[in-house]
């Protein structure tokens, strides 16, 4: 198909005042000069227009402007991602301001809402009422629409992913129009949105199953990791109703946390009470600017990052195993699932199966400190990448979950782009590189950590995390997912054939590049072309500019 390149110009006349239409009565809350960051500051963006509706009218009224002046339309929250799935140059749609909640049944635990709400906001609302989200993953920054779109889990092999306790959903389409979907009502759409990544519509309303409220009696105490590998195919990740692993790769030591549920009835009788943990080294503020300040440090002298984080592992958690490491606490389970992620960061996280977690471990630790044959703790780890003069920062966070437990294919309710496995737990890694003072750590040393990581991963039987930083072709994605990969493709492609919610993001990792017969790369109409970057300059990271011209038939 022969195409030419239209620009539609901007929306706004020489004093900044919309040029849009608004004669039927429905408001149209945006503005321009809006600056779009992610948390980390990985990515700078500056949308065309920064969109808050506050009604579900709202919402459809953006949706059909944006087809009618041919403009992409992006959602985002608290921009968590370190990716760019979130930049845009043209239409930007927060919901901060549609987080109502409309219902909560105590005695069923259904509750719906508007979709903008932040899960801590939730967690607040259902805590009101002596109820409780099942499980939540380390940050309860994101509105549950976006941690449902993109896969955000927990630490437990009895819980999915957050999408499980989903009953229904709301979605509004590129057509302008809200549909409902459920696993019996619009399933296949249900199970493209419950993991959509942005690329389907905007989900508008979310019906939730809540449980009764919770709190979590954990532990957390350091041991070796050799004790971790002995420990893996019984005890565990059977020793608490949750357990999480902080593994320092450097120092062959972890920190163990498990946690189990205190009913609400013991709390309220007395029976148990709540105790927060001694503070912290790194949640002092002396500690927090230390680490921060040695982790500057080694951006000039990487030499050192092992000893930093010797030094600041000791510092946090101690410098000898065993029971004089341990700390307990109460809290409630809103509270204690939390995580404090410190400073800016990279995170490339993969699920891999449960089971083939100390071989990861094990090669890995081999890798990073380039150990040879006789080394304690050598294996062959068979990564095609050097080690030499690498330094990476700890610690590797380490959580199962089990999408097989609550959700099944069969029921209808299981995301098509779960990448966790479909026989059995998922084990995730998480390798993260700090970004001190909103600083990137030397290109090389990132690039080659995570192509290092990256290889052992897919070597493992491994897929990322897609709210994470990777480097993953749509090629290999169809690969690994086969027929729930086609059939994501085959929603997203009815309900959005004009690309209105399709930006580079997809096109590099979903949708790919082929090229048509003629050599001329096939665009969406309505898509988003390819972004150019640049340093954002003292706010760190990189400046996406999209190329908002649009491909339209001649």
């Amino acid at each position: 198909m022969a195409t030419t390149e239209k620009n539609y110009g901007p929306l706004f006349d020489v004093d900044g005042f919309s040029v849009i239409e608004q004669d039927d009565g429905v408001p149209f809350r945006a503005r321009n000069a809006h600056m779009h960051r992610t948390w980390a500051r990985t990515y700078t963006s500056l949308p065309e227009l920064y969109i808050q509706p506050e009604s579900q009218a709202e919402i459809e009224k953006l949706v059909n402007l944006a087809r009618r002046h041919r403009r992409r339309v992006t959602t985002t929250g608290s921009g968590h991602s370190p990716s760019d799935m979130t930049c845009t140059s043209s239409w930007l749609v927060n919901l901060d301001n549609f987080s109502k909640v409309f219902s909560i049944d105590k005695e069923t635990g259904i509750c719906s809402m508007q979709a903008g709400i932040r899960l801590h906001q939730l967690s607040a609302e259902l805590a009101a009422v002596g109820l409780s989200l099942p499980s939540l993953g380390s940050i309860n920054e994101q509105s549950i629409a976006g941690a449902i779109s993109t896969g955000t889990h927990g630490s437990s092999i009895h819980h999915g992913l957050v999408s499980e306790s989903i009953l229904a959903l709301k979605i509004t389409l590129a057509d302008g129009h809200t549909y409902s979907c459920s696993p019996v009502d619009n399933p296949d759409l249900f199970r493209a949105a419950l993991l959509s990544v942005g690329a389907l519509g905007i989900i508008t309303e979310v019906t939730f199953k809540a449980v009764p409220a919770f709190s979590l009696a954990w532990d957390q105490a350091i041991d070796a990791d050799a004790r971790l590998f002995e420990q893996w195919d019984t005890t565990l990740w059977t020793q608490g109703d949750f357990v999480r692993i902080w593994w320092f790769p450097y120092m062959r030591r972890a920190a163990v946390w498990k946690a189990d549920v205190v009913p609400q009835s013991d709390i309220d009788s007395g029976k148990v009470a709540h105790r927060d943990p001694p503070k912290s080294f790194c949640e002092s503020r002396l500690g927090y600017f230390v680490y921060h300040n040695l982790l500057a440090l080694a951006r000039w002298v990487p030499c050192i990052t092992p000893f930093v984080e010797w030094f600041v592992f000791g510092l946090q958690y101690g410098f000898r195993n065993g029971d004089r490491t341990r700390v307990s606490a109460v809290q409630p389970s809103q509270q204690a699932f939390l995580l404090d992620c410190l400073y800016s960061q990279f995170v490339n996280e993969w699920a891999i199966p449960l089971h083939r977690g100390p071989e990861a471990l094990k090669r890995l630790g081999a890798w990073l400190q380039g150990l040879k044959p006789g080394d304690v703790g050598y294996v062959d780890h068979g990564i095609p990448f050097s080690s030499k003069g690498l330094y990476v920062h700890s610690p590797i966070e380490v959580r199962a979950s089990n999408s097989n437990v609550h959700t099944s294919a069969a029921a209808n309710n299981r995301p098509f782009l779960d990448p966790s496995p479909k026989d059995g737990p998922a084990l995730y890694l998480n390798a993260t590189m700090y970004r001190p003072y909103h600083r990137d750590p030397t290109y090389e040393a990132t690039k080659r950590y995570y192509e290092g990581f990256e290889w052992l991963m897919r070597d493992l039987g491994g897929r990322p995390h897609w709210a994470k930083t990777f480097s993953v072709a749509p090629e290999e994605f169809a690969a690994w997912y086969g027929d729930d990969f086609a059939s994501f493709r085959r929603v997203r492609d009815a309900v959005d054939p004009n690309g209105l919610f399709v930006g580079p993001w997809h096109r590099r990792y979903l949708l790919g590049s082929t090229l048509p017969v003629n050599n001329v790369l096939e665009r969406l109409p309505l898509e988003e072309v390819g972004f150019v970057t640049e340093p954002a300059g003292r706010s760190g990271g990189l400046l996406v500019r999209g190329a908002q011209s649009i491909v339209v038939p001649n």
